[in-house]
C-alpha cells in the first residue's frame, strides 16, 4: 500500500492545518483579551466606587466644618469681648457703690442732724 499524495494536495492540507491553527491562535487571544478587558473594567468600577465614596465623605466633612463655623459664634467669646464685657460690669458696680456710698454719707449727715 502506497501512499500518494500530491503537491496541491498538501500544500491545502498544510494550510487548512496552519489556518485551524491560526483560528484556535486567535481565538484564545481574544478569550484572553476579554478576560483581561473584564478584569480591568471591574478595577476601575471599584475604584470608581471608592472615589465616590471618599468623595462623599468629604462632602460629609465640609458639610460638618460649616456647620461648625456656624455653631462658633455661640458657644466663643472672644478675649477683648469678654475684657470689654467684664470692664462694663465693673464699671457698673463701681458707679452704684459711689452712688451707695454717697447714700451712706447721706444719712449719717442727716442722723448727726447737719443737712
Amino acid at each position: 500500500m502506497t501512499l500518494q499524495i500530491d503537491f496541491w494536495q498538501l500544500l491545502g492540507l498544510g494550510l487548512t492545518l496552519l489556518s485551524g491553527f491560526a483560528g484556535i491562535i486567535f481565538g484564545a487571544g481574544r478569550f484572553i483579551a476579554g478576560q483581561f478587558e473584564q478584569r480591568i473594567n471591574e478595577r476601575f468600577d471599584v475604584l470608581q466606587k471608592a472615589r465616590e465614596a471618599e468623595a462623599q465623605g468629604i462632602t460629609n466633612l465640609e458639610r460638618e466644618f460649616l456647620r461648625w463655623q456656624a455653631d462658633l459664634p455661640l458657644h466663643y467669646v472672644r478675649r477683648e469681648d469678654y475684657v470689654r464685657g467684664q470692664s462694663i460690669v465693673e464699671a457698673k458696680l463701681d458707679g452704684l457703690a459711689t452712688k451707695i456710698d454717697n447714700a451712706q454719707l447721706r444719712a449719717s449727715m442727716k442722723d448727726r442732724g447737719s443737712l
